[in-house]
């Protein structure tokens, strides 16, 4: 005899006055939960609940009259699904899971190019509260050991957000989780560096829990990596941007954040969640000394990303990013290309490209954390004199500014009497405490 274990009933506000067609089932499988979603042709009246031996969860849609495409493969916690009709006028769809689970479930609205939703998250039944912790760097073994420097990378969007799609179908998420992967490499490589990957898979994070990652893992800088869209299909070159508290720095940087803000509603998160904390961190952030070093940051790898090609503002860009909230993680997102520009969709999609990209930014972070290495760490207890060689139409001032130095530093790191240079000279840079 089957045993029903609790109901776990969730019903939207209003009666359905039609049948509500299912016009499509997705299943998408993170570390953390296992998430359904079905494509509803309006608003829908549901129960859910739990059966066990074996281990079922059954959801029935009232007025559920029609199931337009094949139910999808299982995954996760989901070993397969199939669809009935207890009654009449009830459309009962039955997952099939791997073990014991904890559901959540609620309705979205349509946003963007998605209709009504209606979103199934599965959670292991004996897994705590606490997320999944994400990959953290070794302690020091013995009192004066040197940890390593941590950069937390973010791929923007997966799962149910797609991000932008270039006119050839590329979806920003998939070239987004390349190119991290290709950064985190890198790093991992780099003596006194490690990275920590926010998403290492096709799966959504929320916006707010991505950089709750990167303070977990304590990092010292978080990087978001996108591939910006645009309504001119000319619009072209990488961008970095960093958190404006006080407003963008143009109307394009403030469309832009708007758009990457709706990530949440896109990707799917209930919407009644509180957001009471987002002010108070942003006051946090206005007075701390985050935005300062992420603005630094942001300025060298912008520096190192026009080595690969054009760049879409010759400075780095500010906007109110959700994901850039974290008061005490310097943070930056860059956006490595247009992939509404047919050109520049070709390149993101190509390894090659994709790997200069990661140079690049690697460069620019390198060159932060050996001018500011973090107290206790391998960088500060190894780092070299750094320099650079003065190129046509440099001035020493304009030197002093790119390296975020100040031109007396500068000069007397060089002994120098004035500030004449010269084409091809080493300068020495010094490294601010």
């Amino acid at each position: 005899m089957r045993s029903l274990l609790g109901a776990l009933l969730l019903t939207s506000s209003m009666a359905m006055a039609g049948t509500v067609e299912v016009k499509g089932v997705r299943v998408w499988a993170g570390p953390e939960y296992t998430r359904a979603v079905f494509d509803l042709s309006g608003e829908a009246d549901y129960k859910l609940f739990s059966l066990e031996g074996p281990d079922r969860l059954v959801l029935d849609i009232d007025q559920g009259l029609k199931l337009a495409h094949a139910l999808p493969d299982g995954s996760g916690a989901i070993s397969g699904l199939r669809s009935g009709r207890p009654e009449q006028d009830k459309l009962r769809i039955v997952f099939d899971l791997t073990s014991k689970s904890r559901a959540k479930s609620f309705l979205l609205p349509p946003a963007e190019h998605y209709g009504h939703r209606l979103v199934v998250d599965l959670y292991p039944q004996d897994a705590q509260a606490k997320p999944q912790p994400v990959l953290r760097a070794p302690e020091p073994e013995a009192p004066g050991a040197q940890r390593k420097v941590i950069v937390a990378i973010d791929a923007g969007h997966g799962g149910e957000d797609p991000g932008a799609v270039g006119p050839g179908g590329t979806h920003e998420k998939i070239v987004a989780l390349a190119m991290a992967r290709a950064l985190a490499q890198r790093i991992d490589r780099e003596p006194g560096m490690q990275a920590v990957l926010i998403r290492d898979g096709d799966y959504f994070i929320q916006l707010e829990k991505r950089f709750h990652k990167a303070r977990e893992a304590k990092a010292d800088l978080f990087v978001s990596i996108h591939a910006d869209a645009a309504h001119a299909q000319s619009a072209n070159g990488s961008s970095v941007y960093v958190l404006s508290a006080r407003g963008a720095t143009n109307e394009a940087a403030r469309w832009l954040a708007e758009r990457e803000n709706r990530s949440d509603l896109v990707g799917g998160v209930s919407l009644d969640r509180g957001d009471d904390t987002l002010a108070a961190v942003l006051l946090d952030l206005s007075q701390g000394a985050s935005m300062e070093a992420s603005a630094e940051a942001a300025d060298r790898v912008l520096v190192a990303l026009t080595r690969v090609g054009k760049t879409h503002k010759k400075q780095v860009e500010r906007a109110n990013f959700v994901v850039l909230r974290s008061p005490d993680v310097p943070s930056m997102l860059i956006e490595t290309g247009f992939i509404s520009n047919p050109g520049e969709e070709k390149k993101l999609k190509d390894p090659k490209h994709q790997s200069a990209l990661a140079d690049a930014v690697l460069d620019g972070i390198r060159d932060y954390f050996h001018s500011r290495p973090p107290p206790g760490t391998w960088i500060a207890a190894h780092a070299q004199p750094r320099s650079h060689v003065v190129s046509r139409g440099e001035t020493l001032s304009l030197i002093a500014e790119r390296h975020r130095i100040s031109v007396d530093e500068l000069r007397s790191a060089n002994a120098k009497r004035d500030d004449t240079v010269r084409v091809g000279e080493v300068l020495r840079l010094p490294t601010s405490s």
